[in-house]
């Protein structure tokens, strides 16, 4: 793996002037998880540093990032720039499988441990400096030989926590030796994604702090008119922060304040983009150290690899291709609002929050097509030989939330369309967008328990699918969707959900519009919208298409992709990006007391032993079928041979 080697070999390695990597510092080469062993590939070891490089802003791969032709430059005319780099490799490397692994992070999170490797996270659902023998989870990726690298491509992402990100310079003054500025909107809501806020941190420096020059509104809903926050109700902290007034007035929970400001010093945020496309190309190919590179981005990093196809960025400046296969995991039909003069990477958009800022737009599917909104015709793909192989795995929030019924019908939602062959769309059924192992069904700020469901045994199994599809051509599995063909596509008001006791019912899917204005939106009657559709679901509510683990195939629960937002917060919208885990009774005199219509439990399964029986009949076919991996079905028959759910548990 002479790549690795080139690396390992000084502190820093230098490379030919050309547009590229120049240059690889690395800070730290020390032993992973105390050296244990990963079968017969041994120890791995983590390599930590920092990757420089240099952009062409002529070169047609590069033409389409905003801005950076207006970067300062070297001598040689390039745009430089500064990465984070984590490497997890064999200390052997003949041992390793030669193949890299690429994940790419979500605002500056390493989420492969945690998520797909099921280790305990150490902070926001992510290990960012994973490094002891529980950071490394189930060792599924080490255990297969795979050389694990992440760098940073996003300017803003928080480096707190050991996040990685990327760092540059911002564009050239303009001619008058003022700074680049612009018009900025910022939409700033307190509890809905995290703690209650005591201020609000903004994306962007304002160009001044004369508070003439800025309004700031609050609306409880996304689609009430908004009420102004006079000059005397808020405060800059400074140049990068608000606070409302009188001293120690909090934000009110749940509701959007809207702060309109001129900023000034945008980044060139659109370098991530070729920075992740040149750090991988000069691994896999200036090194020849790797036969095979994937990517794998979760939420706001599948979203990026959506962009990283389509903005041509799979393909290096030389014309080589940088991932050969590619999986996206809940990101939608959605993109990132990066390459932007004042893009926000972090925003993404729900129903009720970040709706109108740039996410979605046509093409949506990997499927040529023509849109009848716009009359534009394409395809997420390029059509050339650097598309990758390519997966797309939604879970029921994304059929909900972000549109992805959009990936595999036309854009008014009336028939199926094929997809090209090198594509597979699934959808993981009974699942809520950040399901993984761990959850609980805390309600939060929602207003039924959330879902639990955990769909990373389908991820386990289509990542080694994908490996095989690469390697040796074998196909995938078929698409797993709801559909017309089978009658399991429908709009939300069709789906057929049961009357349940005392919860609260989505009706409304988030809507996906044209791009409009975000600055300035216009009201909901003057957009022109596209039309998502979702799954049936069967008399106990859970999805009838797409995936279904044992726990959808075998249920104690009804489990939706859904939630709504409860008081105070915008009740009757979609609570942000969380599902439902609705528990069926235990007997039929509950059931009956409660006036349930879902058979109870016992109404189900003669007995624990049919019960485990029925899981492992579920997971025998999955793994048939190549939906799960034979140590998840290990897993899931001994979780059910170990907990009897038709005995009450202790204390209740």
């Amino acid at each position: 793996m002479r790549a690795i080697a080139l690396i390992l070999a000084g502190a820093v390695c230098a490379s030919p002037a050309i547009a590229k990597i120049t240059s690889i510092q690395i800070d730290k080469v020390e032993p992973f998880a105390e050296a244990m062993s990963f079968g017969a590939v041994g120890a791995y070891e983590r390599v930590i540093g920092k990757a420089k490089g240099e952009l062409d802003p002529r070169h047609a791969g590069n033409r389409g990032i905003v801005n950076l032709d207006k970067a300062p430059r070297n001598a040689r005319g390039m745009v430089e720039y500064e990465t984070d780099l984590f490497i997890l490799r064999p200390a052997d490397p003949a041992k390793g499988n030669g193949k890299l692994l690429y994940e790419v992070n979500n605002r500056g999170r390493k989420f492969l441990f945690h998520w797909l490797m099921d280790a305990r996270a150490q902070s926001a659902g992510a290990n960012n400096d994973a490094k002891s023998k529980e950071d490394a989870g189930n060792g599924l990726f080490m255990r297969q030989g795979y050389t694990m690298v992440w760098s940073g491509w996003d300017a803003d992402a928080p480096r707190g926590a050991d996040g990685m990100g990327l760092a540059m310079s911002v564009p050239l003054p303009l001619k008058d030796g003022q700074p680049i500025t612009g018009a900025v909107r910022e939409e700033l809501v307190s509890g809905t994604r995290g703690a209650p806020a005591d201020q609000f941190r903004l994306s962007y420096e304002a160009k001044s702090l004369d508070k003439s020059q800025a309004s700031l509104t609050m609306r409880r809903k996304r689609d009430y008119a908004p009420v102004e926050i006079p000059a005397g109700g808020w405060e800059y902290v400074n140049a990068r922060s608000i606070r409302l007034l009188p001293a120690g007035t909090k934000p009110e929970l749940g509701a959007i304040y809207d702060f309109r400001y001129t900023a000034k010093n945008p980044k060139v945020l659109g370098i991530g983009y070729a920075a992740t496309r040149d750090v991988v190309a000069h691994l896999r190919h200036d090194g020849r150290g790797f036969a095979q590179t994937y990517a794998i981005g979760i939420s706001q990093s599948g979203r990026y690899l959506r962009d990283h196809i389509s903005g041509g960025f799979n393909k290096d400046e030389q014309g080589r291709q940088v991932f050969d296969g590619v999986l996206a995991h809940i990101s939608g039909v959605g993109r990132v609002f990066h390459n932007y003069a004042f893009g926000q990477p972090g925003r993404t958009n729900t129903q009720f929050e970040d709706h109108d800022y740039p996410e979605n737009a046509f093409p949506f599917s990997a499927a040529r097509l023509t849109d009848p909104v716009t009359g534009r015709t394409g395809s997420l793909l390029r059509g050339d030989a650097s598309d990758p192989l390519l997966m797309e795995v939604n879970t029921a929030t994304e059929y909900w939330q972000k549109g992805a019924s959009l990936l595999h019908t036309d854009p008014l939602g009336k028939q199926d369309v094929e997809l090209p062959r090198n594509v597979r769309v699934y959808m993981v059924a009974g699942t809520q967008h950040g399901g993984r192992g761990g959850l609980t069904d805390a309600a939060g700020p929602c207003a039924n328990p959330r879902n639990p469901h955990n769909p990373m045994p389908a991820l386990r199994a289509l990542m080694t699918a994908l490996d095989e599809w690469v390697t040796k051509g074998t196909a995938p599995p078929a698409s797993r969707v709801p559909n017309f063909k089978d009658g399991t596509l429908a709009a939300e008001d069709r789906i057929g959900f049961p009357a349940i006791p005392g919860a609260v019912a989505a009706r409304q899917v988030n809507a996906v519009t044209v791009p409009v204005d975000w600055i300035n939106p216009p009201p909901d009657a003057k957009r022109r919208n596209y039309r998502p559709l979702v799954s049936k679901v069967d008399a106990d509510g859970n999805e009838v298409s797409g995936i279904r683990l044992p726990d959808i195939a075998v249920p104690l629960a009804t489990y939706a992709g859904w939630n709504l937002y409860k008081f105070p917060y915008a009740e009757g919208d979609l609570c942000d990006r969380d599902g439902s885990r609705l528990a069926f009774a235990r007997t039929k005199a509950e059931r009956e007391a409660r006036r349930d219509p879902r058979p109870s439990l016992e109404e189900r399964y003669s007995s624990h032993d049919d019960y485990v029986a029925k899981v492992q009949a579920a997971a025998t076919a999955l793994m048939r079928e190549r939906l799960m991996l034979p140590e998840d079905a290990e897993a899931y028959v001994a979780r059910a041979r170990a907990t009897n759910p038709l005995v009450a548990p202790r204390g209740s």
